[in-house]
């Protein structure tokens, strides 16, 4: 029996979960279902009914493990088995770090590595049932390798996807199902637009940036879309940097 697939990106109403939304779907074609979620509800069904037929959007807020559970059921029934995750939606809530509440690093922690992990492991569960050669993408950070004080509980979190990543890929490496995430730089999405307000902060950006320029959500979606198919099918257990070369960058030249 030919079981049905889907593709399913979390923090899909708008910016890059939405960009990659659109990059899958160019890049698998419109056969492929792809579904939406996010803690914005209506917004993911709006931006779904823009990306046009085969498209659905839903309501999840990923750091409730109970609503991720309500989510793939309605869409395991309904639409089909989910063969593409991307496992996208993430906060950060800068703050000084001397001021950090428990809770809110709690809230980052569980949205941004508790849900994707719970996402990767409820999707994996069904692929590796209905022997689904998968492919899962989570959305880490050039801040799981640099940090910035004023984010600590964000640059943990992305530390702990790219180490999910990992383990993740070697555990499921034997079902044909790969894991792999990507580590944006500073893209042009509202997370930084208080760095596009601020010419000192954007000049501060440009100076780390070698390519002198922010990057746009497209082109992170282009590579999430990329890791997801076919062209990617030796490719597991990596993160791949889109940053304009900021990593490779020499601070004491």
């Amino acid at each position: 029996m030919t079981i049905k697939t889907v593709a399913l990106v979390t923090g899909g109403a708008r910016g890059i979960g939405l960009a990659c939304a659109r990059a899958i779907r160019e890049t698998h074609g419109v056969e492929l279902p792809v579904m939406l979620a996010d803690i914005d509800g209506d917004g993911a069904k709006t931006a779904a009914a823009e990306l046009g037929d085969n498209c659905h959007g839903f309501a999840c807020d990923v750091a409730d493990t109970g609503q991720i559970d309500s989510l793939f059921d309605e869409i395991e029934s309904r639409q089909g088995t989910v063969g593409i995750l991307v496992n996208n939606a993430g906060i950060a809530m800068p703050t000084d770090f001397l001021d950090v509440t428990i809770d809110d690093f709690r809230k980052v922690i569980d949205i941004n590595l508790t849900g994707s992990f719970y996402t990767t492991q409820r999707a994996a569960r069904k692929m590796v049932a209905d022997e689904v050669a998968g492919s899962i993408v989570n959305m880490s950070s050039i801040n799981a390798q640099v940090a910035i004080p004023s984010i600590v509980s964000y640059c943990a979190s992305k530390g702990g996807v790219m180490q999910l990543t990992k383990s993740a890929a070697l555990a499921l490496a034997p079902h044909n199902i790969r894991v792999n995430a990507v580590g944006p730089g500073s893209i042009d999405t509202a997370m930084l637009a208080s760095v596009n307000a601020n010419p000192d902060a954007m000049k501060m950006v440009m100076s780390r940036t070698p390519l002198g320029r922010l990057g746009d959500a497209r082109e992170i979606g282009d590579v999430v879309a990329f890791l997801s198919s076919d062209k990617a099918s030796y490719i597991t257990g990596e993160t791949i940097y889109v940053d304009g070369g900021r990593l490779g960058m020499n601070y004491t030249c």
